[in-house]
């Protein structure tokens, strides 16, 4: 879409410098525009005078030129020298980004494909009784979307008044490493496609197997029926062992460390200090058994924006020990939450910098507000904006991808045959469909949330974005081959800790466990998919190190660059 244009505020754009902007505000001597900036000067400054002759004598002191000395200020640059390095360093960064390449955005072509939207998002929309929504009322979404106006946006037709989640941010700009735009992310599968049959496949089994503790899923029938089910899907892209998924690999991220180990990350159940207070990591849960959305009229609502009941809560507070606690967590979380407490935990462990980090070899410094604690925390925080900024561009203005409960409803429909749609056999011909209609009598997704999915389109996802940027850059902090010590898992109750025995799980691999458990723990919870995490980790990646790399041109640490292990296993120098 056509973007407003703003016109440059320097004169010469071929060769940048302090000396060739004009300050915004300021016009040229002479003109109508300074004349009128001259006489409001001159009538504030007449204002000011007046109120220094009467302030009363235990004001401020009025500082007189004979007070003010010469610059004391030293390094390397003091002034106007300075001034001009942080603009050129700007402009150089601003124009590394405007040389690369301009990203293609690809989509999996459903929108295009199908007249009536039945691949796309649209909850919150009116939907006729088939949950297929009404056309004028996408057009106005996507009208919005294109022309970006707020008259646009607020024209939307809602059917029930649940809201959208802030599309706009998709248009934000940021003013440091990629521009949201620049970023990609690889189509979504399509409606059609034996990728997105497995996909769901996953999730109906997610959702069946919620209350089976992870450290069950060995001996556990149904679990093990899971594994043989999503084993015969001829496109799942889940990690496996000797071709086939298992028990071991069960609903686990395909990133180094995620089969590793118990499920859940050491860093999601290690003690965490807070400043001089502790966290405590027992959290309150959902009660066992209770899912939503099951009801064919109850999913239809919810599509259609209606309010939805209120959670019910275990009144014991547990270690996430399962699926449901797992998809509560992330129900809730804050959103550098899980990031945050693995810094703490760092700390705590002793854990060691990068070897890259120039205060790792200094005899007479250490690191604070750059490369230190102090920064350390801060990153995350910035990191996290700006992947909220680069996946909602992707969300609402590239892919705009349904909700698995969306497609679920695509399923009941086609099955119960109130419709035709193109769906792959692989999951028509699945035990995952048989199961869940054995148990609730539809076809529909059973939901951990009352409320079903948020009010955005699924992919990329918000939550594993932030995992991959935040992961990202604790592991180029921290040295990833350090041992966890001393670690732990939970009891089948949740009620306790007890010790883990068995291989070493390193920092890399526990935070990489950490991003995989929080954006899995969204497909848990059953609103999004296995596509969505993935590509999701990767695009947050990439945010990060884009920031990173600026980062390391502000600082004045003479140092080679910080490591670390990618998702897909490659390592980098930043």
């Amino acid at each position: 879409m056509t973007q407003p244009q703003h016109e440059p505020t320097r004169t010469n754009m071929d060769e940048p410098g302090l000396d060739e902007y004009v300050e915004v505000g300021n016009p040229e001597p002479g003109t109508p525009e300074s004349q009128g900036r001259r006489t409001f000067l001159g009538a504030a400054a007449a204002v000011i005078t007046a109120a220094v002759a009467v302030r009363p004598s235990f004001g401020p002191r009025t500082v007189l030129a004979q007070d003010i000395t010469p610059e004391t200020d030293i390094g390397p640059a003091v002034g106007r020298k300075r001034a001009k390095q942080s603009c050129d360093l700007r402009i150089s960064a601003a124009k590394a980004e405007l040389q690369r390449p301009v990203a293609d955005h690809p989509t999996n072509g459903d929108e295009q494909l199908y007249p009536n939207k039945i691949g796309n998002y649209s909850k919150g929309l009116p939907h006729n009784n088939l949950g297929e929504v009404n056309l004028t009322a996408y057009t106005s979404m996507v009208n919005a979307l294109t022309s970006g106006t707020g008259a646009a946006f607020e024209a939307i037709t809602l059917a029930a008044g649940r809201k959208l989640t802030n599309p706009q941010a998709g248009l934000a700009f940021d003013m440091m490493g990629a521009d949201s735009h620049a970023l990609v992310q690889i189509a979504a599968p399509a409606f059609s496609s034996a990728e997105e049959a497995s996909e769901i496949g996953e999730n109906y089994w997610m959702a069946l197997t919620r209350d089976i503790p992870f450290s069950q899923y060995d001996g556990n029938p149904l679990a093990n029926q899971a594994a043989a089910d999503l084993s015969k899907f001829s496109d799942f892209h889940g990690p496996k062992s000797g071709g086939q998924v298992t028990t071991g690999t069960l609903f686990r991220g395909a990133v180094p460390g995620a089969t590793t180990g118990p499920y859940i990350s050491q860093f999601m159940w290690s003690n965490t200090p807070f400043g001089v207070e502790r966290i405590d990591r027992q959290m309150q849960t959902t009660v066992a058994g209770v899912d939503y959305l099951t009801g064919y009229n109850d999913w239809l609502n919810i599509q259609n924006g209606a309010s939805s009941p209120s959670n019910q809560f275990d009144p014991v507070r547990r270690y996430i020990r399962n699926g449901r606690d797992l998809g509560q967590w992330v129900h809730i979380d804050v959103l550098f939450q899980a990031y945050f407490n693995a810094l703490l935990i760092l700390g705590s462990i002793g854990a060691p910098l990068d070897p890259g980090n120039p205060y790792v070899h200094s005899t007479t410094q250490i690191g604070f507000g750059t490369l230190g604690d102090p920064y350390n925390a801060s990153v995350l925080a910035a990191v996290a904006k700006m992947g909220l900024k680069a996946v909602w561009y992707q969300k609402w203005f590239v892919h705009r991808r349904l909700r698995p409960e969306e497609f679920a409803g695509r399923i009941h429909n086609h099955l119960t045959h109130g419709a035709t749609y193109p769906i792959h056999s692989d999951i028509l011909n699945s035990a995952a469909v048989t199961q869940v209609f054995s148990k609730f009598g539809t076809y529909l997704l059973p939901m951990a949330f009352p409320e079903g999915s948020p009010t955005h389109p699924a992919y990329g996802a918000g939550h594993a974005t932030v995992a991959g940027a935040c992961v990202t850059v604790l592991k180029a902090l921290f040295d990833e081959s350090f041992v966890m010590p001393n670690p732990v898992q939970a009891s089948d109750d949740g009620l306790s800790l007890v010790p883990f025995t068995g291989p070493d799980l390193t920092i890399g691999g526990e935070l990489n466990k950490l991003a995989a458990n929080v954006a899995v723990g969204r497909n848990i919870a059953g609103v999004h998919w296995r596509s969505d995490a993935a590509e999701s980790l990767k695009l947050g990646e990439e945010v990060a190190m884009r920031f990173l790399r600026e980062e390391h041109e502000c600082f004045n640490e003479q140092y080679a660059g910080l490591s670390l292990t990618k998702f897909d296993g490659s390592t980098v120098i930043i």
